[in-house]
């Protein structure tokens, strides 16, 4: 699959897999930053991406992050539209700081991974009623009926 991709830093590396089998590739911070305490802080990737027709790009931590860092993705995924790839939209990382010191990103730091997923709409069918009995509530299969 061929995605149309724009570096607004030439210096920056293109997002690569890590591994043959990696199912998503790196995204880098391109900019060096300090995350404060308790702050959410969006990093510029120095991209524009436009995902493949009837495709959207998906933006996960990458599974060391909270460990290495102390850093998390507030919302846990961030979504990227295809139509999402003007030329100001550049594709950012949202991070969190939950740790009580302050964090150091350098440029170039790999921090977040991206996936390309298949894209689908919805047309609603609104009805009067669905099922007529309920499963339990929220959180009822781990026996935490809310």
């Amino acid at each position: 699959m061929k995605v149309k991709i724009k570096r607004l830093d030439p210096s920056i590396e293109l997002p690569n897999y890590q591994t043959e089998e990696s199912a998503a590739f790196d995204l880098a911070s391109n900019e060096d930053a300090v995350i404060g305490p308790h702050e959410i802080k969006l990093l510029g990737t120095g991209l524009i991406i436009e995902a493949p027709h009837d495709h959207f790009l998906m933006i996960a931590p990458r599974s060391s992050l909270p460990l290495k860092k102390g850093l998390s993705v507030p919302q846990s995924i961030g979504i990227v539209d295809r139509d999402y790839s003007g030329p100001q939209d550049e594709v950012k990382l949202q991070l969190f700081n939950f740790t009580d010191k302050p964090v150091h990103v350098k440029k170039g730091e790999r921090l977040c991974q991206g996936i390309f997923l298949k894209r689908n709409q919805v047309e609603w069918d609104e009805v009067d009623e669905i099922r007529t009995e309920s499963r339990g509530g929220f959180g009822s299969t781990g026996g935490h009926n809310v």
